[in-house]
C-alpha cells in the first residue's frame, strides 16, 4: 500500500512538472506573437507642463498650426492614424506659407517621439538591404511591418487603406522611411528628429 502511494505521488509530481513546463512554453510563444512595438497604456513620466504649455502634439489634428523651431510655422492639411496589432502612431501632411510640405510624425514608445520628413522624389533606391548609403550618410536598418490607416482632411490618400513601411536610422538620429500606400509604390522620406522644446502647437478648435 505505501509503495502504491508512493508511486501515485511519484506520478502526480511528474504531470504536474510537466503541465509547468507546457504553460511555461504556451507562454513563451505568446510572448513571441505580441508586435514588437506594443505600446505601454501611458507614460507616467509624462510632461504634462510642456504640453500644457507647447501643445500637445499627441492631439494634432487637421487646421492646427505647428511652429518649428521657432521658425516657420505650418497649417496642418491632413493628418494619418496608422495601427499595427497594439502599436499606433500619427503622421500629419504639414504646409507653410510657401506651399512647402512636410510630414511630422508622433509616437510613443513609451517616451514621445517627433520626427520631421522630407520627401525624397525621384529616388529609385528601393528597400530591404541591411544598410543604404544616401546623400552621403549610411543608414541600417530598424524596423517594417504593415498597418493599416485611417485618414482625414487632405492628404492625398483613400480615407483607409494599408500601408508598407521600412525604415532605417544614421548615426546622430537621422531616418530614412520607404512607405507604400496600398498598391502604389515606394515613397522616400529623409527625416530628423525634433526635440520636444523644438515644437510649438496652436490648436485652431474644430474642423468642419
Amino acid at each position: 500500500m505505501d509503495g502504491s502511494v508512493a508511486y501515485l505521488l511519484a506520478a502526480t509530481g511528474c504531470l504536474v512538472a510537466v503541465a509547468g513546463v507546457v504553460t511555461a512554453v504556451l507562454a513563451q510563444r505568446r510572448t513571441r506573437r505580441r508586435p514588437t512595438g506594443e505600446r505601454v497604456a501611458g507614460d507616467p513620466l509624462r510632461d504634462r507642463d510642456a504640453d500644457a504649455l507647447r501643445g500637445d502634439p499627441r492631439r494634432l489634428k487637421p487646421g492646427d498650426l505647428v511652429e518649428v523651431r521657432g521658425g516657420v510655422t505650418y497649417a496642418v492639411r491632413g493628418s494619418v492614424r496608422l495601427v499595427e496589432g497594439a502599436w499606433s502612431w500619427t503622421e500629419h501632411l504639414l504646409d507653410d506659407a510657401d506651399g512647402v510640405r512636410r510630414w511630422l510624425s508622433v509616437e510613443e514608445d513609451p517616451e514621445l517621439e517627433l520626427v520631421l520628413w522630407a520627401a525624397e522624389p525621384g529616388t529609385t533606391i528601393t528597400p530591404g538591404a541591411p544598410t543604404i548609403d544616401f546623400a552621403g550618410r549610411r543608414y541600417r536598418w530598424n524596423e517594417s511591418g504593415r498597418a493599416r490607416y485611417t485618414a482625414v482632411g487632405t492628404t492625398g490618400l483613400d480615407p483607409n487603406g494599408t500601408l508598407r513601411y521600412h525604415d532605417y536610422q544614421a548615426s546622430g538620429g537621422a531616418r530614412l522611411s520607404f512607405e507604400a500606400y496600398g498598391d502604389a509604390g515606394w515613397e522616400v522620406a529623409r527625416g530628423e528628429r525634433l526635440h520636444r522644446s523644438e515644437v510649438m502647437i496652436y490648436p485652431q478648435g474644430e474642423v468642419a
